[in-house]
This record gives C-alpha cells, structure tokens and sequence, in this order.
C-alpha cells in the first residue's frame, strides 16, 4: 500500500492542492472509468444494484463511504486486482486525458514552471489517477486506495478521502499540524475543509478568476 511521505519535508515551495472530479476535469471520473471498463449496459446494471445503499445513506442509514463501496463491488467485485490495475492504467493513458479542462491543465504547468510542489487529492481511486498525475508532475497523490491484491473486494484500505480525511491526508503527507497550503483548487462540499486551509482557495462555480500565481 501506498505510504503518505513528505517528498521535501524541508522545502519552502509553495503547495497547490488540486482536486480532480470536476475541479481538474469535465465530470466524474469514477462513473466514468465504470462506463469505459463495463460498457453503457454494464456501467446501468451496476448502478441499479447500488440503488439501495445510496437511499440507505440519502435517509442516514448508511454513509457515502458505504454506498460507494456498494458501486464499487457492484462494477468490479470478484475480478483480479491486478487485471483492474492493468486496466486503470491503461485509462490513464487512453482516455483519462479527454476529460481534462485545458485552462487548469495549463495552471498546473504555470505552478510546475514556478516550483510549486503539487498534490492531487480526491476522493476517487488512486490506482487510475496516480498514473496521470506522476506522468503530469504531481509530486503526490492522495486519492482512495483500493485493495487490489488477489480478488477484489472494494476493500478501502483508509477511509474514502473526501472532507475531513483530505485533510489528514494532506497532514500525514507534509508532516505537518496545522495544514497550511498556498493554493487549493476544488468545485465541491468535499472540498471544503482543504480550501479552508489554502491562502488562495478557489471554487469552481464561485464566479471568481483562477488565483494569480506567485
């Protein structure tokens, strides 16, 4: 499993955290690999069979973590851990890149030409977002990670890193309480926690300009 480090624990470089469903691309990327690994008819019928832990969790019986863990075994539960990695990757490099936004593709070149240390976080899994984001400059990722060793049992091995948890998560990779971040880029209530923490946050939707960079 992948281990949360300090890539420069003594460094002084700004850190920009980026969100990625919807804030780095057009949609959900997790819906997404779901219809590019299952087809439509696949993608529906496993969507039909989470219907009733997401009524659990929209009527507090049940948690986001658990509903999504109710998709994720309804996608993929039983097959070969290492045939799902072969084919994040392959997503990675094929079609990952289609849902990007060109403009905040081009602020992460911008941080990256400035020395920035970036940071991917999101809730969505990390065996096909890791791939892209190395290949993109990303110091770290810190997504869900699925267990992916034998049979797949949509096991997370932490908790679905969205809220609170990317916080700690930002906090075990930096080595660091309180969290203090330079930029964060985020378009949701999952966000909301880590832009909390940035000196220039921004929101998707919130009608202001991409932060300018220093």
């Amino acid at each position: 499993m992948p281990v949360d480090r300090p890539v420069h624990p003594v460094s002084p470089a700004p850190v920009a955290a980026f969100d990625f469903d919807g804030t780095l691309s057009v949609g959900d990327s997790l819906q997404d690999f779901a219809r590019y690994s299952l087809g439509r008819a696949g993608w529906l019928w496993a969507a039909l069979r989470t219907v009733p832990a997401l009524l659990a969790w929209r009527v507090g019986l049940g948690s986001r973590q658990q509903a999504k863990q109710a998709f994720l075994r309804a996608c993929w539960g039983g097959q070969d851990g290492a045939a799902l990695q072969a084919l994040g990757e392959r997503y990675a490099r094929e079609r990952l890149p289609q849902l990007l936004r060109p403009e905040m593709l081009e602020q992460v070149q911008q941080h990256r030409a400035l020395g920035h240390r970036l940071v991917l976080v999101s809730a969505s899994p990390a065996f096909y977002l890791r791939p892209w984001a190395l290949q993109a400059g990303f110091d770290a990722v810190l997504a869900t990670e699925l267990d992916l060793q034998g049979r797949f049992t949509a096991h997370l091995h932490r908790p679905n890193c969205w809220g609170p948890h990317k916080v700690e998560r930002l906090a075990g990779w930096l080595n660091t309480e309180p969290v203090a971040l330079a930029y964060a880029y985020g378009d949701s209530r999952g966000d909301r926690e880590m832009l909390a923490c940035a000196h220039h946050p921004w929101l998707r939707g919130s009608g202001l300009p991409l932060p300018p960079l220093f």
